[in-house]
């Protein structure tokens, strides 16, 4: 699943062209390294996002469509 689409369904980022932005001003970063929207997100992955505030988390698994409660099962924060 692309970074983009795996941070709007798991609910970190509220919409995916938000999601798409974040990743071309290279905010977000994926295992140490600065990642683009196209990223091919896997079980592992660490993934930072840095602004205001910087968010850490780990991916637990991957789905293309969640629902609200299940959507915070996919990731684990750091």
């Amino acid at each position: 699943m692309r970074l983009d689409k795996y941070l709007k369904v798991s609910r970190i980022v509220k919409r995916r062209t938000v999601a798409n932005e974040l990743c071309d001003a290279k905010r977000v970063q994926v295992n140490g390294r600065a990642a683009r929207a196209s990223y091919a997100v896997q079980v592992g992955d660490e993934i930072t996002i840095t602004g205001a505030n910087e968010m850490r988390v780990r991916v637990i698994s991957i789905s293309e469509h969640a629902t609200k409660e299940s959507a915070a099962g996919m990731f684990e924060a750091l």
